[in-house]
């Protein structure tokens, strides 16, 4: 018994519109599917990064995330500011109140992403765009701990001219993530305001806005505070003053305040009295351009999402068929450590998975595709290219781009043990395995793909060997 995938999973284009159809259709099929396809898709949309973020890749991250197809239809990928803002709001939404997991990380580089797409439409010359787009930026690098940048935006709106028309879009409270513990009390207490305030007065006017703070205040607010905390030398503590005396003018002038906006102020004002607390500004992450978005955070929340969601299934799948079939959940883990360079947690984990699988009947494979290239290894790609390369037409490609799991194992096994410098007698053991493994294949007339790569292991191994060996 194999387990397969659809290779439709794999070679189908992805789009948003085919990303909520094949999602709904995996959900019909199997739910486990749903959690393989999110996986494949992740990958799919790591590996085209390298050539930049685009509208459309955003708008397929942003279907698997969650977000309805219908919330992100665009024409011709022509989008407008707010299109782009409203989209980075709902995606804020998911995370606020959530623990930051690689999926809430995910979604907060991509809306990340939509806001600078914002700031980049041709309709972002209006201040109500421009500056809640940057406010919303400073909150998320906030959160990402990417406090210079958290200046920076601050700074775009502070400095920003005309906020007579900023009034027309205001920062959601609802929408902001668990970053600030002052906000969140400043949010409870104006609630609680409008509580006693409806139950003092008889005739209640119009409700008013509780959860939500003037654009250009807010961006004030994150500037001075994180400014005032940092308190490490004169020159911040002078600096935090003269922003303070601008946020107080600012407050003073405005043509319309929150409750929300007085309490956030005040707060501030007893902050910069007290200055007890500290904040950390990671210089090595500072970036002198504002107005640009990194993809390589991103990238790299995509792989390590993958390995969780591949990991979930392979769970899934071993709770459904371990009786009949030996897998093992741990292979994808073992390739995300190496490629890591956390050589002992790979040999850990391979180490296990070898014992477990090495008289095993029926096993299943880990593909080779496009996709899982940037897990994959050159030893690996050469002898899968090499295959096809000899025999294009041959019936057997399922097995040539598909390689066992006791053959990825002994293969990281070996690799992580030469890392390591492991002695004569560890790499010996690994020799055994290996051969018990050739005869075990060859037995079985397995796939080309795992008796190159087990005799390439093989040679490595006993080079390796015979060089100790010789040095006594």
């Amino acid at each position: 018994m194999e387990i397969c995938i659809p290779s439709d999973v794999y070679t189908y284009p992805l789009t948003a519109r085919t990303c909520a159809c094949c999602m709904t259709q995996c959900t019909k099929i199997d739910s486990h599917f749903l959690v393989y396809f999110r996986a494949v898709a992740f990958l799919q949309v790591a590996s085209r990064l390298k050539h930049g973020l685009n509208n459309k890749l955003m708008d397929i991250l942003a279907t698997i995330c969650g977000l309805p197809f219908a919330d992100i239809r665009r024409n011709s990928y022509h989008s407008t500011s707010v299109l782009s803002l409203n989209i980075a709001g709902k995606l804020m939404k998911f995370v606020a109140n959530k623990s930051l997991s690689s999926m809430s990380l995910i979604k907060i580089e991509l809306s990340k992403a939509y806001l600078y797409t914002a700031l980049k439409c041709k309709d972002s010359d209006s201040n109500s765009i421009y500056c809640l787009a940057n406010v919303y930026l400073a909150v998320l690098y906030y959160i990402t701990g990417q406090y210079q940048r958290v200046i920076d935006h601050c700074t775009l709106v502070t400095r920003s001219k005309g906020h007579s028309h900023c009034s027309s879009h205001v920062v959601q409270g609802e929408m902001l993530p668990k970053f600030d513990d002052i906000i969140d009390s400043m949010l409870g207490l104006a609630e609680l305001y409008q509580s006693v305030r409806t139950a003092a007065l008889t005739h209640q006017q119009q409700p008013q806005f509780l959860s939500v703070f003037t654009t250009e205040l807010f961006a004030y607010y994150l500037h001075v505070k994180y400014l005032a905390v940092k308190n490490c030398s004169q020159f911040r503590q002078m600096l935090s003053s003269v922003e303070f005396k601008r946020y107080k003018i600012c407050t003073s002038n405005g043509p319309q305040l929150f409750i929300s906006d007085v309490l956030l102020f005040l707060s501030v004002s007893q902050l910069l009295k007290c200055q007890s607390k500290s904040v950390w500004l990671n210089s090595e992450r500072s970036v002198i351009n504002a107005k640009k978005c990194n993809t390589s955070d991103l990238v790299e929340l995509l792989q390590k999402s993958a390995v969780e969601h591949l990991t979930a299934y392979r769970q899934l799948v071993a709770h459904d068929f371990g009786s009949v079939v030996t897998i093992v959940t741990t292979d994808f883990k073992a390739l995300y450590a190496y490629k890591c360079s956390d050589y002992q947690q790979c040999l850990q984990l391979c180490t296990q998975n070898v014992r477990k699988l090495l008289y095993a009947v029926w096993m299943p494979s880990i593909p080779t595709y496009s996709e899982f290239i940037q897990f994959m290894f050159d030893d690996i790609l050469s002898l899968t290219a090499l295959i096809q390369l000899v025999n294009p037409e041959r019936r057997d490609w399922m097995d040539s781009v598909c390689i066992l799991q006791v053959t990825l194992s002994l293969y990281l096994m070996t690799q992580c043990q030469l890392r390591l410098y492991h002695p004569v007698a560890s790499l010996a053991q690994t020799f055994d395995y290996i051969k018990v493994a050739q005869r075990r294949l060859l037995a079985a007339t397995h796939g080309t793909l795992d008796q190159l790569t087990l005799k390439l292991t093989e040679s490595k191994l006993k080079m390796y060997m015979n060089a100790l060996l010789c040095t006594f």
